[in-house]
C-alpha cells in the first residue's frame, strides 16, 4: 500500500504511461471493433478509461475538470490519445497539489466499502489496468499488435531470444 503522495505519483505516471502506450495502437477504424455484437466498441472501452479518471476522482473530492460531452465516443483516435494524456496529466496534478501524505490515510465510502484515500486511488489504476487488457484483446482482433504492457506481445518474444514463449 502506498503511504505517500509521492510514491502514488511514482504509480499513477508509470501507469499512465503504459495506458498511453495501449491508446497509440488506436486508429479511428479500430475504435469500432467489438469482441461480440452487444458488447463495448474499443472506442467505448478507450472512452471510458479517459472520461472516467476525472470522474473517479471528482467522486472522491478531487477537483478536477471532466471531460466535455463524455456520452460520446468520438471517432476520432487521435482526439481520444490527445484527452487522455491531458486527463492523466491533470489528475496527477489535482493528486499532488490537493492530497497531502495525510490525507492519504482518510477513509470514505468507496461503492459501498470503507477505504482509505491510498486505496481509492489505487483501485482506479486497477480498474484502468482492467480495461487496457479488454483493449489490448480488441487491438489484436482489430488486426494491431498491442503493447506489451507488463511484457511482450508474442511477437516481440524473439527478439529476446525465445523462439517458444511460454504459454
Amino acid at each position: 500500500m502506498y503511504t505517500t503522495i509521492s510514491d502514488i505519483l511514482k504509480e499513477w505516471n508509470r501507469e499512465a504511461m503504459l495506458t498511453e502506450k495501449v491508446f497509440e495502437g488506436l486508429t479511428d477504424e479500430s475504435l469500432n471493433q467489438k469482441v461480440y455484437p452487444e458488447g463495448r466498441t474499443l472506442g467505448r472501452i478507450a472512452w471510458h478509461i479517459t472520461t472516467g479518471l476525472p470522474e473517479y476522482l471528482a467522486e472522491f473530492g478531487l477537483k478536477i475538470d471532466l471531460v466535455e460531452n463524455s456520452a460520446d465516443v468520438p471517432t476520432s483516435a487521435e482526439v481520444i490519445k490527445v484527452t487522455l494524456r491531458d486527463v492523466c496529466e491533470k489528475a496527477a496534478i489535482a493528486l499532488e497539489q490537493q492530497w497531502t501524505d495525510e490525507s492519504l490515510k482518510m477513509v470514505q465510502n468507496a461503492f459501498g466499502r470503507q477505504e482509505t484515500n491510498a486505496q481509492i486511488v489505487m483501485g482506479l489504476i486497477k480498474h484502468n489496468a482492467h480495461h487496457r487488457g479488454q483493449m489490448t484483446v480488441l487491438l489484436r482482433q482489430a488486426g494491431i499488435k498491442p503493447f506489451g504492457v507488463y511484457g511482450p506481445p508474442k511477437e516481440d518474444w524473439s527478439q529476446l531470444g525465445v523462439e517458444n514463449p511460454p504459454l
